[in-house]
């Protein structure tokens, strides 16, 4: 072991260390052999350890010369190869230099890659026009044979056009030549094909109603649409690889052959001057196709059927829609003759408002019979269901904003007429159940236009345009109407104002008070009821709840977007002409019951038939309040005398000041009655009952003094009321009075107490007399509510029912 002096001080410091670790006391020197032959095993070890690792470093710096003797080895020999190469390229180029010899050998490579390219070109066309003639060859003698080469040919050019992006457009022309090729090729396929089918058509005599429908015929007749089916078979793969792109219906092959007599003969009728080609009686054409569809609808179904059913097994999952239906394959090849008549067709009646109405109108009913007699489907898997010729007219061609100009002014034109017709405000008593409000003929007038509005866009298929069609035409009708009612209750109230007075006279006057005036009160809240009523019905139609349900999907899906949500639409516009629930957070959109599309519209009817009918009642209260003021000026009620026992027992009649406030209220109840419903006609009456009540209270019983037979007088004189009241309201309202006026008729009956002695009169001893009410009211708070518990009085308290009794002339005196 070396010696600490031969240590460098870092290592003789680490010594002393380990050495101070190890032996701190006396006792530890007893191990001090052990710790020595450990220290020497484990120097052993390291020694070992180092000899290993002085060898691996000394393999592996032999290992890197060598390396680094064979790369400059190999750097030597691809120096001398470069210079050979150089060399030679300088001889073959004859260049003076290696770079300029690189560049003339990349200009040879070049040519020979476009010399490849144009054989394989030349390689490719040759293919084709083999395939092309190969196809014509067998075309006449093996039809079927014919089928192959032309969809090898087609196959070609679909690869080719696939490969047209990633090879960046080259070789149009190649792609445009075998195009052309391929399509010159299946016209002429599809000619003699079609020749062959169009002349066993005529053996069949198609397309009379006599076929000639026998083995052989049909067997050829069969034959003859594979064929064409079979030829049409590669479009139909094209087609269907053309994702997301909303093509057209495709005609097949064979039923474009079929269907082209039925064109020749349609074209016949519905052109030039002929007398079916009306431009008046739309009807005509559009009916010659449902016709076409049901006399030969059940000879596809019968022959043409079973072959698409085995064509689709054949073609698999991705073509077989093509081969679904063969009625509705045969209606979508009559849709392109229809098309064509459409096209030629509304140019002519564009500027003919009811002409271009009528033809819409007409176009809906077709696609209704199309949807529900056939069910028809071009693409059974297609998301959405056929959207009809009305839609392509309306929204592919852009006819919609015409259409709906001419049928707004339509429907305004004839809200005007209704609203122009001298009986258009009387109140229709006749049309209505008698426990319902009677609203205005021109009401129940505008709500049969606007249900006949719906039922002229109910068939359309566009979301926004059957949206538009409701804001733009019956939204706006009821808004006009609405303003209408609101204009007639304002000048209502400007007549009855001083000012009104003073200017219409007492002529004026005359038809705004009474009856005239409670009857235009009635029409503006018997038109507004009525309406309102309509439009929450009209809520919960299916037709208006799925729309209604289609607006909150749209609101959900465009809300954070910022998109229209119909049309030109936005939410906002939406919600102010609808519903203020469009605009509602999820969880109010959650359910349709939050909100309706006549939410907004419907809320201004309700504020008009609430402030109407506040009107009536209060015209009705001064009215009878009015009548009441001679008989509150009756001051005998103290004097009055006791009858006689013949008068007593016969119902007393009432006081001569109140025969005018009787026959008022008779009259104006009376009128009420017949106008209202049931429910407004009691919030009516009872309002009434109770300003009468306080009234009658204010002013008679509490400013007079009664003697027992005026206070009897006076309670008869109120019972007469009620009984007029309760006989102009119906036997439907029997009882409403004497509730309406409880605390008036408790009043009286503590006015009316008797104050004979208890033995003058044996029979009445149960009854409570005047004088004991009297003691035992004014004795305490707790005697007096016995007393009026006694009596059956619950509305007047304690104070009220001492201040009644003090009215009586024997109290006060």
């Amino acid at each position: 072991m070396a010696s600490l002096t031969s240590l460098s001080s870092h290592e003789r410091t680490r010594v002393e260390d380990y050495l101070n670790d190890k032996i701190q006391v006396s006792a530890d020197l007893e191990s001090l052999d052990s710790l020595l032959s450990t220290l020497r095993a484990q120097q052993e070890l390291q020694r070992k350890q180092l000899a290993e690792a002085s060898e691996a470093l000394s393999n592996a710096t032999k290992a890197s010369n060598d390396h680094a003797e064979a790369t400059r080895k190999q750097a030597e020999a691809f120096t001398a190869e470069q210079a050979d190469i150089d060399r030679r390229l300088m001889a073959i180029t004859q260049s003076e230099t290696s770079d300029a010899a690189v560049r003339s050998l990349e200009k040879s490579m070049e040519k020979l890659q476009r010399l490849e390219l144009s054989k394989g070109y030349v390689e490719l066309l040759k293919e084709a026009e083999e395939l092309s003639k190969r196809a014509l060859t067998y075309m006449e003698s093996d039809p079927r044979a014919a089928l192959e080469p032309y969809s090898r040919l087609q196959t070609i050019v679909g690869l080719l056009k696939d490969a047209q992006p990633a090879a960046e457009g080259a070789a149009p022309h190649l792609v445009d030549y075998t195009d052309r090729l391929a399509s010159a090729l299946k016209q002429q396929m599809k000619k003699y094909f079609g020749d062959r089918l169009q002349k066993t058509l005529e053996e069949l005599k198609w397309p009379t109603r006599q076929l000639n429908v026998i083995d052989q015929l049909l067997a050829r007749w069969r034959e003859d649409v594979e064929l064409l089916i079979d030829l049409q078979l590669p479009e139909l793969q094209s087609r269907d690889s053309l994702v997301g792109m909303n093509l057209e219906p495709q005609v097949l092959f064979p039923l474009e052959v079929m269907v082209h007599h039925l064109e020749l003969r349609f074209k016949y009728h519905f052109s030039g001057d002929k007398p079916t080609n009306r431009l008046d009686k739309p009807e005509y054409f559009l009916s010659h196709i449902t016709d076409l569809i049901n006399q030969h609808g059940g000879f596809f179904v019968s022959y043409l059927q079973p072959i698409f059913d085995e064509r689709a097994e054949a073609v698999g999952p991705s073509l077989e829609w093509n081969f679904y239906n063969a009625s509705h394959s045969f209606i979508t090849a009559l849709l392109p003759m229809l098309t064509q008549k459409i096209n030629l067709f509304l140019p002519q009646i564009a500027d003919y408002p009811q002409l271009l109405s009528h033809f819409i109108h007409e176009l809906m009913k077709f696609d209704n019979e199309i949807r529900e007699t056939w069910n028809y489907m071009p693409d059974p898997y297609a998301e959405d269901n056929w959207k009809g010729m009305t839609w392509v007219v309306l929204t592919k061609q852009g006819w919609y904003g015409r259409w709906l100009q001419v049928e707004k002014e339509f429907a305004l034109a004839r809200y005007k007429d209704i609203i122009d017709t001298t009986d258009s405000g009387d109140i229709d008593y006749d049309g209505m159940e008698l426990t319902a409000t009677k609203p205005t003929k021109a009401a129940i007038r505008v709500n049969d236009l606007l249900e006949t509005i719906t039922e002229r866009y109910q068939p359309l298929s566009s979301f926004s345009q059957k949206l538009r069609f409701l804001i733009d035409i019956q939204i706006t009708i009821f808004d006009q109407f609405h303003e209408r009612l609101s204009s007639a209750l304002e000048a209502y109230l400007a007549l009855t104002s001083t000012l009104g007075r003073t200017v219409q006279g007492a002529d004026g006057q005359a038809s705004v008070e009474g009856v005239a005036g409670l009857e235009r009160l009635c029409r503006v809240f018997g038109s507004a009821e009525y309406l309102e009523k309509k439009m929450e019905d009209w809520s919960n139609d299916v037709f208006f709840v799925e729309l209604w349900a289609e607006l909150q999907d749209r609101v959900q899906r465009n809300r954070d977007s910022g998109r229209n949500v119909a049309g030109t639409m936005s939410i906002a516009e939406v919600a102010s002409r609808t519903s203020p629930a469009v605009t509602g957070d999820n969880s109010t959109l959650a359910t349709s019951s939050e909100g309706a599309l006549f939410d907004e519209t419907a809320s201004a009817y309700r504020r008009l038939r609430l402030r109407s009918e506040a009107i009536i009642t209060s015209t009705l209260t001064s009215n009878i309040l009015g009548a009441l003021k001679p008989y509150s000026r009756v001051s005998a009620w103290a004097t009055l005398s006791t009858p006689s026992a013949t008068a007593t027992a016969s119902p007393l009649s009432p006081t001569s000041g109140l025969s005018h406030a009787m026959r008022v209220l008779s009259t104006q109840l009376s009128f009420l009655a017949r106008a209202l419903g049931t429910a407004p006609l009691r919030r009516v009456a009872r309002q009434l009952l109770l300003s009468v009540q306080n009234y009658i209270w204010d002013s008679i019983l509490t400013k007079h003094n009664f003697s027992e037979t005026g206070a009897a007088q006076f309670a008869s004189d109120v019972d007469h009321l009620c009984h007029v009241v309760d006989s102009a309201l119906g036997s439907s309202h029997t009882g409403i009075s004497s509730r309406a006026i409880r605390r008036l008729s408790e009043g009286l009956r503590i006015l009316c107490l008797s104050a004979a002695e208890h033995e003058e009169d044996a029979t009445q001893d149960a009854e409570l007399r005047l004088w004991d009410v009297e003691k035992r009211l004014f004795r305490d708070n707790e005697s007096a509510r016995g007393v009026l518990a006694e009596l059956e009085i619950e509305s007047l308290s304690e104070a009220e029912a001492r201040s009644v009794l003090e009215r009586r002339v024997e109290i006060g005196s």
